[in-house]
């Protein structure tokens, strides 16, 4: 297995540094990662340091407490595919979730993915603050919405993937959209469990292969 083929290589610390992402996106062109991901500010850096290359762009939109506006979420999302971006990782407005105003959640959600058109938009539902009827209804909402990814986590919050987190998932959205697990992945091993679960997806900040 290719395992490279399947990892977000990321860096999305507040920290990070111009430098940093060129170190980033030299990893990723010699391991032959599926993407970079960075913050939206670095897209057009980002962008530029692949070009001609087979890794993608992706960035995160709404990061990483998903509480900004919608009208906020789609200027961040329409100026980083303008910019280069071809995947974008947004937040759901877990607030609004919680409170049980679902239907708002859903509308971002189908607005996000009206903006990406062919592009890709997987959502981060942020399973550590949900338990499991939640987790099950954010990634129905995902699916109706027509999400391309149903996501774990944004690696900032209290936990990140867990295997029993992709199972519960997988069991809602079967083949309707894709799943990436994010937090907490750190060695090959792990990541070849998720995948052998069903994840098409990994968010890593290390390098695995």
């Amino acid at each position: 297995m290719n395992l490279a083929k399947y990892i977000d290589y990321t860096l999305l610390k507040a920290t990070a540094t111009p430098a940093d992402i060129e170190k980033l996106c030299q990893e990723a062109r010699q391991y032959g990662f599926f993407s970079v991901c960075v913050n939206s500010s670095y897209v057009p850096l980002v962008a530029q340091l692949l070009k001609g290359t087979d890794v993608k762009v992706c960035t995160v939109v709404g990061f990483p407490l998903g509480a900004m506006s919608t009208q906020g979420k789609l200027y961040e999302t329409s100026t980083a595919l303008a910019q280069g971006a071809d995947e974008i990782d947004m937040v759901i407005n877990l607030g609004l979730f919680l409170s049980g105003r679902t239907a708002k959640v859903l509308d971002e959600i189908a607005l996000l993915k009206q903006e990406t058109a062919d592009k890709v938009l997987k959502v981060i539902i942020e399973t550590c603050y949900l338990n499991d009827d939640q987790k099950r209804l954010a990634s129905q909402i995902c699916v109706d919405a027509g999400a391309d990814f149903v996501k774990t986590s944004t690696g900032f919050g209290t936990g990140g993937a867990t295997l029993a987190d992709v199972q519960l998932i997988k069991e809602v959205v079967g083949d309707r959209a894709k799943i990436k697990a994010s937090g907490g992945i750190r060695n090959r091993e792990t990541a070849l469990q998720y995948i052998d679960l069903g994840v098409s997806r990994i968010g890593a900040s290390a390098i695995l292969v």
